[in-house]
């Protein structure tokens, strides 16, 4: 056997091999079942895992904007005209948020933890000075009152309010936005607070919420089941909450938002459990984005999230009491806001029905602007970027007693919404893209295996093709030598006269002195005896 002929073997034994181990392997799912398992345990709120610290004191920073709804015409509005408002803002704070008093709980399946949140004014990513300009909006507070006097005499409502109007109190007031946000002595609430002391004289819509935290909450590790991971075991103590009106309702769902189980799949529902919205709210895929280089799915609100009862009966567990519902878009959140007519829906009233948008002047509700996401790595789980959005409202009506409210029909009112961001830095995005890329070779290892046999199949159909026309040429040139030898030996064949004296010419003389040859014979030349 030649030495060619050792390569084509031995390239075709490889190339089988290879192409044969590669295409189980890719079948078996062997390598993507191993990282997948790798994944499995070390994404979980251990002290050994790689992303709990991150959990503890998340890296990525966030931003807290708010906007506020200045309003341009109160008296019209109080005389029964439509209000106009304008947006102001953003007014941005950097949040810090790192858990505190983490224990473990129930041999590691279980973290208790607080997250507490502090607010730090960014002047550079501000659009004005939250201490210095003035805004003019609902007096919460006296609206507050008044909705919960309308279920007292007529008489006690008539007394406050004539004492409403002796201190100066309106359904509109004028105040900086430092104080509507973080906080001044109400007058009204000052003289309740003197009555009640339970009840606070200082109102803010962050009041005593910046270094405070959401309640107490206990997570699942993940150690048991992945599928756990993050996910909210009790609230405050509670695994349900009791404000709604069903047992669905009342559930707490999901994960805080801060993680979410690794291997993503674009058909599941994520769920989230929303302190500030007092509920549990799922979230759909949307679409593949990327982020810093980074695959990520977005998950959005899906529109039936705030769908009306009548659109999505199973929403009909929020309308409280049982059958006062509001339409689509909005939700009332009284019963977990002291009694207050507070109700919540996502900026300007973004997938809401017409009649709450057209009720003022000044919404532009739009997607870019004014959608909730979280875009979320499907390998990881890990949020990427993160946007939430979510507007106060204060609903206003007439009420008894109360001659500023007379020319007053129901209406939602817009007071200011958030606009809550945090994108990955760019050292935890490098970081996770080394991680998916190893993720991504270990995954793919049996394909290169099958790509390496293939290449080494295309080296065997070029060897044999070559060695074949090699053989050819071989045989070719065989022949041609061949036949090249026959007709050299045919051209140096030579016939020769008996005699090698040279030719005379005969002569009447030599006639007949000689005696007449009877012809010649013919003999090879000396060069073909030589040869012979």
């Amino acid at each position: 056997m030649t030495r060619r002929s050792c390569v084509i073997y031995a390239t075709g034994i490889v190339c089988a091999h290879l192409l044969i181990v590669g295409i189980a392997l890719v079948v078996a799912q062997v390598f993507q079942t191993m990282i997948h398992n790798r994944l499995k345990k070390e994404l979980t709120l251990t002290e050994a895992s790689q992303v709990f610290e991150s959990w503890k004191n998340p890296p990525p920073p966030v931003y807290m904007e708010y906007y506020f709804f200045n309003v341009t015409n109160p008296e019209v509005f109080l005389a029964g005209g439509k209000a106009v408002v304008t947006q102001i803002g953003p007014y941005t704070y950097r949040e810090y948020r790192p858990r505190e008093n983490v224990t473990f709980l129930e041999n590691g399946t279980k973290v208790y933890a607080l997250n507490p949140k502090s607010f730090v004014f960014v002047p550079e990513k501000s659009r004005g000075n939250p201490e210095v300009d003035i805004l003019r909006t609902v007096n919460i507070p006296a609206v507050a009152v008044m909705s919960e006097l309308n279920s007292y005499s007529f008489l006690l409502r008539t007394l406050v309010s004539m004492y409403m109007k002796s201190i100066g109190v309106e359904i509109f007031m004028t105040r900086t936005v430092h104080e509507v946000l973080w906080g001044f002595k109400d007058p009204l609430l000052t003289k309740i607070h003197s009555i009640k002391p339970e009840v606070d004289e200082m109102f803010g819509l962050m009041w005593k919420k910046n270094g405070t935290h959401e309640g107490e909450f206990v997570f699942l590790t993940g150690e048991r089941d992945y599928m756990e991971y993050g996910r909210i075991d009790t609230w405050n103590g509670l695994t349900e909450m009791s404000w709604w009106s069903s047992n669905q309702s009342n559930m707490i769902n999901g994960t805080d938002g801060s993680v979410f189980h690794p291997l993503l799949s674009r058909k599941e529902l994520l769920y989230i459990f929303a302190a500030d919205l007092c509920r549990s709210i799922h979230l759909g895929y949307v679409e593949d984005v990327d982020v810093k280089g980074i695959p990520a799915y977005r998950f959005a609100p899906p529109h039936d999230v705030l769908q009306s009862p009548e659109e999505n009966p199973t929403n009909a567990g929020f309308c409280v009491p049982a059958g006062d519902c509001l339409g689509t878009g909005v939700l009332k959140v009284s019963v977990c806001r002291e009694g207050a007519p507070i109700v919540v829906s996502f900026p300007h009233f973004y997938q809401a029905d017409d009649k709450y948008i057209n009720a003022v002047d000044g919404l532009h509700p739009n997607k870019e602007e004014h959608e909730t996401y979280l875009d979320l790595n499907p390998t990881t789980g890990v949020p990427i970027r993160a946007c939430k959005r979510a507007q106060l409202n204060i609903i206003l009506n007439r009420v008894p007693g109360f001659p500023k409210t007379k020319h007053l029909n129901e209406i939602i009112f817009p007071i200011m919404f958030v606009n809550e961001t945090a994108t990955i830095d760019d050292d935890s995005a490098a970081q996770m893209r080394t991680l998916l890329l190893i993720v991504t070779l270990v995954s793919n290892f049996p394909l290169l295996i099958v790509g390496m046999g293939a290449i080494l199949l295309i080296v065997l159909v070029v060897l044999v093709c070559r060695s074949r026309q090699k053989k050819n040429e071989v045989k070719r040139i065989d022949f041609t030598e061949a036949f090249h030898s026959f007709t050299t030996a045919k051209d140096e064949t030579a016939y020769t006269q008996v005699s090698d004296k040279p030719e005379v010419e005969p002569s009447q003389n030599n006639y007949t002195n000689q005696p007449m040859r009877n012809g010649s014979y013919i003999a090879m030349s000396p060069v073909e005896a030589q040869k012979c």
